[in-house]
């Protein structure tokens, strides 16, 4: 009897070894499928990736290829452009010593050019008036800037300056302002100028 106990107790105590190993075991594999299902995804994403980026670096490729033999000729038209290398640097002191005297004799021609323009043209209040005096009738501000405006298109003349210049010819004495209703007419005065009524007043009294 005791001998059959033993035999029993031991039978039982590694049929109960036996089931925890083999649930450790299902439990293991359980486990290691897991990791191999996620590690076999995470190769299939890193493939995908591969692909992906091969893809990039050859198009990359292809796009500097293409845009390397673009800016080729530019080099040689440089170099053959500018010959010698000690040439380089004389030609750009020469020509950074010439471009200012340049600049500035250009500069002083244009401004004698102008200045030449402004004195030989005459002034608006000389031009109002030489139109005053060729008309025989009174004539508006507007009338005048019209007339002057055609005959000098390269000015620009308007209305409310001619009625100014005529203004002030009314107040020195060379023109004369006429109302006719709400409208001003403006004519060349018959008064000579002060300059010359001074020099004619004074021979008369040592004439006499």
């Amino acid at each position: 009897m005791p001998e059959s106990t033993t035999v029993t107790d031991l039978a039982s105590q590694y049929a109960a070894q036996v089931a925890g190993d083999l649930e450790q075991n299902l439990k293991e594999q359980e486990r290691i499928s897991a990791e191999i299902e996620s590690l076999q995804n995470q190769l299939a994403a890193l493939k995908r990736d591969h692909d992906v980026l091969v893809n990039m670096r050859q198009a990359l490729d292809t796009a500097a290829a293409g845009t390397s033999d673009v800016p080729v000729p530019a080099p040689r038209r440089k170099t053959t452009a500018k010959s010698g290398s000690a040439k380089r640097s004389s030609g750009k002191e020469s020509k950074a010593g010439k471009k200012s005297p340049a600049k500035k004799s250009s500069t002083k021609k244009s401004s004698a050019k102008t200045s030449a323009r402004k004195t030989n043209r005459p002034t608006l209040v000389e031009l109002v008036r030489g139109h005053l005096g060729e008309q025989h009738e009174p004539r508006s501000a507007a009338e005048v800037a019209t007339a002057l405006g055609q005959a000098h298109p390269d000015r620009r003349i308007s209305t409310t300056v001619v009625r100014t210049a005529l203004e002030s010819l009314v107040a020195k004495g060379q023109a004369q302002r006429t109302k006719q209703g709400t409208s001003v007419f403006y004519t060349a005065s018959d008064a000579p100028e002060p300059a010359p009524v001074q020099a004619q007043a004074q021979p008369e009294p040592a004439d006499g």
